[in-house]
């Protein structure tokens, strides 16, 4: 049987009421960990910076719902939330959202989507070999950084994909970001702010690299070039998607962010909702068995190929 058509769950409409309560609860676990962080003891630092670490994926896959309009029914509420999760994700969201916008069109077209344009296959230089191997072996977050900077805060990079109409609130999103983050470290100082978040913020960063990565890396996509070439359809970026299969209870909490090709599908849907289609994706695959597989790989080989050169197919 074949996945549910487009009208079929037009129904699936976003929320206000479970909008505030995603909201609510990211809030509710970023205020509980701060108030550990600075509890005196290490047990309550130690957990504070656990329940930082999952504040700070909430507060990322909510600035993903908020750039699609799913997060929150009423308009202004997805731009509202969409700026404060945005300063928690550390990423402005007028470049989230228009960037993005582009990784939903030209999905499959890898030199044309943003997002996976610098893993185009190419020649590396053996320090860019090393430090990518390196990395990846020991799980240093060098991606999650590189993608947040390159696709968000590097307007150089940012014009080359946008029109120059859509720069004008990217520069002003960034400009305002970085004067909030000033003001946050002068206000708090710069070693209140390490003690409170470092920790949570380094554990949130290295598990959103193979969460992110797992999405559409080492998967055959199309390539270009000078061409002029037709988007694929939602349905046709199913064969660009991955789907990674997380614990029953950390999809919930952020959002079945893991249901990556049923989000490509039914972009419309609020994350939250994916549950409620019944369609088993076909590049699907349990998270453990997915990492393990793809920790086998030297990470210039997972990154710069695919699995029509390697054979890894999960």
């Amino acid at each position: 049987m074949g996945p549910p058509r487009i009208e079929a769950v037009q129904h699936l409409e976003p929320r206000d009421a479970a909008g505030w309560g995603f909201f609510g609860l990211a809030s509710g676990i970023s205020a509980t960990g701060i108030a550990l962080a600075f509890s005196g003891s290490l047990p309550g630092w130690i957990a504070g910076q656990l329940l930082l670490t999952l504040a700070f994926l909430q507060w990322f896959v909510l600035l993903h719902e908020a750039g699609h309009h799913t997060l929150f029914r009423t308009r202004w509420l997805n731009r509202a939330a969409g700026w404060i999760a945005g300063f928690f994700a550390l990423i402005p969201y007028p470049s989230w959202q228009r960037i993005h916008a582009r990784h939903h069109r030209w999905t499959g077209w890898q030199d044309l989507d943003a997002t996976t344009a610098a893993l185009v296959p190419r020649p590396l230089a053996p320090w860019e070999r090393r430090l990518v191997d390196f990395a990846w072996r020991t799980h240093l977050p060098l991606f999650s950084l590189i993608y947040r900077f390159s696709n968000y805060w590097q307007l150089s990079r940012i014009a080359v994909y946008l029109r120059t109409a859509e720069l004008a609130p990217v520069r002003i999103g960034i400009t305002a970001m970085l004067a909030a983050y000033l003001i946050l470290v002068v206000v708090a100082g710069p070693m209140a702010l390490l003690q409170a978040c470092a920790l949570g913020r380094l554990l949130a960063f290295a598990i959103e690299d193979p969460l992110l990565l797992s999405q559409h890396t080492h998967i055959p996509q199309q390539l270009a070039g000078q061409a002029r070439v037709r988007a694929f359809g939602p349905f046709e970026q199913q064969a660009f998607t991955r789907s990674l299969r997380l614990p029953a209870l950390l999809s919930r909490l952020i959002l079945h962010f893991d249901a990556h090709e049923l989000h490509h599908m039914y972009v419309c849907v609020p994350g939250y909702r994916l549950s409620q289609i019944e369609h088993r994706p076909d590049n699907e695959v349990g998270w453990w068995t997915w990492l393990k597989g793809a920790k086998r790989l030297p990470g210039s080989v997972f990154l710069f190929q695919n699995r029509t050169h390697t054979g890894f197919d999960l």
